[in-house]
């Protein structure tokens, strides 16, 4: 991003952040037409397009063509972008990654254990038995990653469900991998498994703590999968 550009992109930002402040934006409303912003602000043209397209990528906004920019604030975008480029520049890995993940899906499950649904426990009951079952290691890992989220929906915490989906988005060939080498060796997948019912039963009681010890045991097994992986 030129140092113009950069120019125009606070202007813009600050610009929505005090219109969102005053009342007069809300999410999935309309910026202004390039031309009034640029006029408005004191800018070319050109520096509010590259602004906006910087924010679009960002999932601050939304361009739809022929009709305007539009305010989304799609924090899930943001922070998927944002992990694919720490990946990608050695600043995280998928340890990392992980363990994030188990600190957000225990409280995950701790929020679940008192607000999930009877068709929602019935799911995540159906998800494990189907991957007992399924013989494909790849149509397996589905089963798992839509078992982590509709705990993640079940807790009912939006930031939580877009961290979560973000992290999903960004490392969903590697979560599938490491799945299938998981899974490849009897005893790891029976405790995979085994880890996965734990969470059930937990939330059948409505017991938070038994949830939490679950989703540890569950990424004790995944870590340590991982752990081996960048070790060979």
């Amino acid at each position: 991003m030129s140092e113009q550009t950069e120019r125009a992109y606070d202007k813009v930002l600050a610009y929505i952040r005090e219109e969102i402040r005053k009342g007069n934006l809300r999410r999935g409303e309309r910026l202004p037409p390039e031309r009034d912003l640029a006029d408005l602000l004191g800018i070319s043209r050109n520096s509010v397009r590259e602004a906006l397209r910087t924010m679009s990528m960002m999932g601050f906004i939304s361009s739809v063509h022929g009709a305007g920019n539009f305010v989304t604030c799609d924090l899930e975008k943001n922070l998927s972008e944002s992990l694919r480029l720490m990946l990608m520049l050695g600043e995280t890995n998928f340890l990392q990654v992980s363990q994030l993940r188990r600190g957000l899906e225990a409280e995950t499950a701790r929020l679940a254990a008192s607000r999930i649904l009877p068709s929602q426990l019935a799911q995540l009951e159906a998800l494990v038995q189907q991957m007992r079952e399924e013989p494909d290691p790849l149509k397996a890992s589905r089963y798992d990653q839509e078992f982590h989220r509709l705990l993640c929906e079940a807790a009912g915490n939006r930031l939580i469900r877009a961290m979560f989906s973000a992290m999903l988005t960004t490392v969903n060939a590697f979560i599938s991998t490491m799945y299938t080498r998981i899974v490849s060796e009897e005893g790891p997948r029976r405790m995979l498994h085994d880890a996965h019912q734990e969470v059930v039963d937990a939330l059948r009681e409505r017991d938070e703590g038994a949830a939490i010890r679950a989703i540890w045991h569950h990424f004790d097994i995944v870590n340590a999968a991982i752990e081996q992986e960048e070790q060979a």
